[in-house]
């Protein structure tokens, strides 16, 4: 893989917001180049942790994603999930990435998973993109200018009811204690909508709240690297984004919401009750 991106060095104070989401975009796409024709046979895997895997395309990605940014913005540091990097996260910027949200989808070849990068500026979001890469669909927001995909504006859902929404959630797959609370919601969830869907990626499901797919999306257990980018589009799209409890931080929290405005509330009382 050839980085052509030094040239590019740039300040965030000094370069238009546009120009780096612009750049960020065509490093994501660059990615294609990267994956395996056939990702399970071709992807040798290695466990992290029970149900969590890691590939050497996972690898691949976030060196070639941390080479590529760090050409365009050398000031900023780096939050990465496979921490091939260690390098000042506590930087006025830093770069958030996720090569491969999804993994275990991508290793069992079932076609939902996603790249996730953002930029943030004192932890709080200001550039990010979600890449789809099998349905080839760019989610990007800048702070202050909106929410698109494939460069056309999108917005989040106008449905007020709740039994009119459908609703997007990520299931428990290393942290259980608090399993019995979660099936309480999927319970008032799936009694009180049109259904509830599981995709196995936070940054997809992000995505498809922020362009009105889906109505509202929670899950816990998650971290950073699964939801900046998806946070920054959501409300960009004109969303609500916020954690289980109105203190708790979703970024960092390890736990969130994303709704559009006229159901959030609802929705948040239900996990609330349930005792999530």
């Amino acid at each position: 893989m050839a980085y052509h991106y030094n040239h590019l060095r740039l300040t965030p104070y000094l370069c238009p917001m546009q120009d780096l989401l612009n750049l960020l975009i065509s490093v994501v796409e660059g990615v294609h180049e990267l994956l395996p024709a056939n990702s399970v046979k071709n992807t040798k895997t290695n466990l992290k942790s029970p149900n969590q895997l890691v590939t050497e395309t996972d690898i691949a990605v976030e060196k070639y994603l941390i080479m590529a940014l760090q050409g365009i913005l050398p000031e900023a540091g780096f939050i990465t999930e496979e921490q091939q990097i260690t390098q000042n996260a506590d930087k006025e910027f830093v770069w958030v990435i996720d090569p491969i949200d999804g993994t275990t989808n991508f290793v069992h070849g079932i076609p939902v998973f996603c790249v996730s990068v953002a930029l943030l500026q004192n932890n709080l979001p200001i550039l990010g993109v979600v890449y789809e890469i099998n349905a080839k669909e760019m989610f990007s927001a800048a702070k202050g200018k909106g929410a698109f995909l494939n460069g056309e504006p999108i917005a989040v859902s106008n449905n007020k009811t709740l039994s009119d929404t459908l609703i997007a959630t990520g299931f428990p797959y290393y942290d259980y204690d608090r399993i019995d609370s979660y099936l309480n919601t999927l319970k008032a969830f799936m009694k009180g909508t049109r259904g509830v869907r599981r995709l196995g990626s936070a940054a997809a499901d992000l995505a498809y709240v922020a362009c009105g797919r889906f109505d509202a999306f929670y899950e816990y257990s998650l971290s950073p690297w699964d939801v900046a980018a998806g946070i920054l589009l959501v409300e960009e799209a004109g969303g609500v984004v916020a954690g289980f409890k109105p203190s708790a931080d979703p970024l960092f929290g390890r736990e969130i919401i994303a709704a559009n405005p006229d159901i959030f509330v609802q929705v948040q009382s239900i996990i609330n009750k349930a005792g999530l």
